[in-house]
C-alpha cells in the first residue's frame, strides 16, 4: 500500500472505562490467550475470561478488607499480578497510585506520601522498600493465589459489592508520576473519561494485528495505557516481559508482530545488529545491498523479509511494527529499520494526556514527524512555537498541585514545553524543548537536540548531551569505552559537524565522561542532574 492518507480504523465500540474494556473482552472473547507471563513453573497462559474471574476476586478480596475509596500504591516489576491490581483498583472505584519500584527508598515513600497512599500492592524483594509507618498496609502480591482463592469464597457467599459498582468517568482512576527530567516528579491524575478516550483514539490509528510484547514499565503510561489496554482492546495476545536482560529471548521465543518501546531499544537493537554485521566484515556489502533493496521497493518489488532474514531472526521472525515514544528519535533509525523490513511508527505524548497525542501510522506516515493527531484532539503552536493540546486525553490536574495545573494548563490547552511545528498536512513535527534552549550571545536559539541528533549518529558515541558552559556551547560525551580518552576522534567529529553549521551555532568544546547520564524511567537523560558537567568527577576536557 502507497504511503498516503487512508481511512481510520473503526471496527470496534468505544469503551466506556476499563471495566468496560475488561467485561467486553471477555464477553467477546473468553477463550482468546489475553496475557502470557514468565513463573517459576514456565509460561502461565491467561484468557480473558480468566482475566475478568481474577480481576472480580481480586477487587472483591479488597472490598472485604475494607480497601474502597482509598489511594493504593502499586510498587514491583512488570507481572501479570500488577496488572490485575491495577485493574482491580480503578474498577472498584479506588484509585490506582503506580509508582517506579527502581527509585531509591526515600523517593518511593515521599511517592506515597504525596499520592496520599493508605495501602500498597508490592512485589517481591520491593516490599522491604517501604517505609511502613507512612501506611496502613503493605500487601506482598507473593499472596496473589490465596487473595484470589479468598476472593472467590466471598463471590461464592454474594459478596457482589464489587461486580456491582459503576464506575465514574469523571473520577481520579489512576495517579501517574511525571519522569522528573527537570525537576521533581509530579502526580498526573487521569480520569476514566481520559484512559478511555485515549484507549479508543489510538485504536483508530493503529491496529495490531498479533502477538505484542509488553517491555517498557508499566507505572509508565505509554507502557501501560498504550502498551496494554490498547492492545487488550483489539484482543491480542501480549507477554509479560518480566526483566530488559531477557528481552532478546522473549522476542524469539513469542514472536510478537508488534511491539511498543522507547528510543533508548531501537538504538541499543540498531548498534547490535551493525556490530554484528562489521564482526564478519559485511558493512560494506549490506550498505550497498540496502541501496538495492530501497530501489526494488520503489518499483514494487519487496524482498527485504528474504534478504535480511538474519535481522528478522533476532526479533522472532514476524516482527512488523515498532510504535516507538517517550522521547525524540533520529529519523535514520526509522529509515534503516524500514530497509530491513520492519516498519518504525514514531509517536508523541506525554503522562498528562494520557499519554499519546499523535503517531505515525502504517501506511501514512512521514520520517521525523511524529506522526498525525489522534482523532477527536485538538493542536495548535503558541507564538513561542510551543505545542499545545486540547481533548478529552488532556489530565485532570497535578494532584494536590493547583499551582503547577494552572501553570499547564490555560483554557483547557496543555502546555507541553516543546517546541515545534505542524506541516500543511497535519504531522507534528518537534524541535526541542523550551526550557532546554540555549540563548546565544546574539540573540539567536539554539536547540540542543539538533546537535544531540547529530553526535548521536556516529557509531562510537553512546549518550549525548549538549549545553551552554561559559558562553560556550558544550558537548558532553559518553563514548564506547574503547574511546573513553580518544580526543582527537571526538574533536574531528566536532570539526566535521561545525562545518555543515553557521559559526554561532558550533560546538566550542567536547567533553568525555566515563559514566552513562543520569536517566529517568523512560531512559531520558534528566538533564538537571547532569548539567553542569563539573559536578561530576568523571568527566574530562578535550579542549587544550
Amino acid at each position: 500500500m502507497k504511503n498516503k492518507k487512508y481511512p481510520l480504523y473503526d471496527t470496534l465500540e468505544d469503551i466506556t472505562d476499563l471495566k468496560d474494556l475488561v467485561l467486553t473482552k471477555a464477553a467477546d472473547s473468553p477463550e482468546k490467550i489475553a496475557f502470557v507471563y514468565p513463573c517459576e513453573t514456565g509460561e502461565m497462559r491467561k484468557t480473558f475470561s480468566d482475566l475478568k474471574e481474577d480481576i472480580n476476586a481480586f477487587g472483591t478480596w479488597m472490598y472485604k478488607n475494607n480497601i474502597k475509596d482509598q489511594h493504593v500504591a502499586i510498587i514491583g516489576k512488570n507481572s501479570y499480578e500488577w496488572i490485575v491490581a491495577f485493574l482491580a483498583c480503578v474498577n472498584g472505584g479506588n484509585v490506582a497510585v503506580a509508582i517506579d519500584k527502581s527509585l531509591p527508598d526515600k523517593e518511593i515513600d515521599a511517592l506515597i506520601e504525596l499520592g496520599e497512599c493508605k495501602y500498597a500492592f508490592v512485589t517481591d524483594q520491593y516490599v522491604e522498600k517501604i517505609d511502613t509507618s507512612r501506611i496502613n498496609k503493605v500487601i506482598d502480591l507473593g499472596i496473589f493465589d490465596t487473595i484470589l482463592y479468598e476472593g472467590r469464597k466471598y463471590l461464592r457467599d454474594k459478596s457482589n459489592d464489587f461486580l456491582t459498582y459503576k464506575v465514574e468517568p469523571e473520577k481520579t482512576a489512576a495517579i501517574l508520576f511525571t519522569s522528573g527530567t527537570s525537576g521533581k516528579s509530579k502526580g498526573v491524575e487521569l480520569t476514566n473519561r481520559n484512559i478511555a478516550f485515549e484507549i479508543n483514539r489510538t485504536c483508530q490509528l493503529y491496529k495490531p494485528d498479533g502477538n505484542v510484547l509488553a517491555v517498557l514499565p508499566f507505572h509508565h503510561a505509554f507502557g501501560l495505557i498504550v502498551g496494554i489496554f490498547m492492545a487488550m482492546n483489539y484482543t491480542e495476545s501480549i507477554y509479560i516481559n518480566k526483566s530488559p536482560k531477557y528481552v532478546k529471548k522473549n522476542l524469539v521465543d513469542f514472536k510478537p508482530q508488534t511491539i511498543f518501546l522507547v528510543p533508548m531499544f531501537v538504538e541499543f537493537f540498531h548498534k547490535q545488529i551493525w556490530a554484528e554485521i562489521d564482526k564478519k566484515g559485511k558493512t560494506a556489502q549490506i550498505k550497498g545491498l540496502m541501496k538495492s533493496t530501497d530501489l526494488l521497493l520503489k518499483t514494487g518489488v519487496d524482498v527485504r523479509r528474504k534478504t535480511y532474514a538474519a535481522i528478522h531472526k533476532v526479533f522472532g521472525g514476524n516482527l512488523e511494527y515498532i510504535i516507538c515514544g517517550g522521547a525524540a528519535l533520529d529519523p535514520m533509525y526509522v529509515k534503516e529499520f524500514r530497509t530491513w523490513g520492519i516498519e518504525i511508527l514514531n509517536g508523541y505524548g506525554t503522562t498528562e494526556c494520557s499519554p499519546c497525542t499523535a503517531v505515525n501510522r502504517p501506511f501514512h506516515h512521514k520520517d521525523g514527524s511524529v506522526g498525525q493527531l489522534i482523532p477527536g484532539a485538538e493542536v495548535r503552536v503558541s507564538e513561542e512555537g510551543e505545542i499545545l493540546f486540547k481533548g478529552d486525553h488532556v489530565m485532570k490536574g497535578y494532584y494536590k498541585d493547583e499551582e503547577a495545573t494552572k501553570a499547564a494548563i490555560t483554557d483547557g490547552w496543555y502546555h507541553t514545553g516543546d517546541l515545534g511545528y505542524v506541516d500543511d498536512e497535519g504531522f507534528i513535527f518537534l524541535t526541542g524543548r523550551k526550557k532546554n534552549l540555549i540563548i546565544l550571545s546574539n540573540g539567536e536559539n539554539l536547540s540542543p537536540e539538533e546537535l544531540e541528533e547529530n553526535i548521536s549518529r556516529d557509531p562510537h558515541v553512546r549518550e549525548v548531551i549538549v549545553y551552554d558552559e561559559d558562553s560556550k556551547i558544550v558537548a558532553e560525551i559518553y563514548p564506547e569505552e574503547d574511546y573513553f580518552d580518544n580526543y582527537e576522534y571526538f574533536n574531528a567529529l566536532k570539526e566535521s559537524i561545525n562545518n555543515k553549521r553557521p559559526m554561532y551555532k558550533r560546538i566550542a568544546v567536547v567533553k568525555l565522561r566515563k559514566e552513562e547520564f543520569i536517566k529517568n524511567a523512560s531512559m531520558k537523560i534528566v538533564r538537571y542532574l547532569n548539567i553542569p558537567s563539573k559536578q561530576n568527577p568523571d568527566v574530562s576536557s578535550g579542549q587544550k
